[in-house]
This record gives C-alpha cells, structure tokens and sequence, in this order.
C-alpha cells in the first residue's frame, strides 16, 4: 500500500511525527512480528514516545487485542 505526500503531511500536522520517522517506524513494523504481544507493545510505547500522547494500560491491551485478531482497518487514510 503506497501512501501519498497528503497523508504523510495530514499526519504530520495531527501527531508532528515527519515522514521519516513514520517510515522508520514502518520498517521496523515491516521487520517485526506483529502476533508477538511484546513487540506489538515495544510498537506503541514508540508510538506514544513520539507523540507524546500518553496510552493506558487499558488502551494497549485494547490495541493489542484489536491487532491479534486481524480487526485493524484496512483504509487507514480515512482516520488520519
């Protein structure tokens, strides 16, 4: 899925994460088991580091659980 200039500056401009750092990110997503619960929570303690927008316990484990049952969006453009 290729994602355009758009998204990455809509992104930008919500969470002020840039273009290269969300490519980092997405390579180490690439690289990564993403049915494994700890890197899955590596993921979003990076995530949260980067926004500075603090996650819950309960939010994780929401996220976690959203993720290893395949229920993530496939278009995530439209919750940018």
């Amino acid at each position: 899925m290729a994602f355009s200039d758009s998204f990455f500056d809509k992104v930008k401009r919500k969470t002020n994460v840039d273009k290269d750092t969300i490519l980092s990110l997405a390579k180490k997503l690439q690289d990564g088991n993403m049915k494994d619960e700890n890197t899955l929570r590596e993921v979003i303690r990076d995530i949260s580091h980067m926004t500075g927008r603090e996650v819950s316990v309960e939010k994780e484990q929401k996220i976690i659980d959203t993720v290893m049952n395949d229920n993530v969006p496939k278009d995530l453009d439209k919750f940018i």
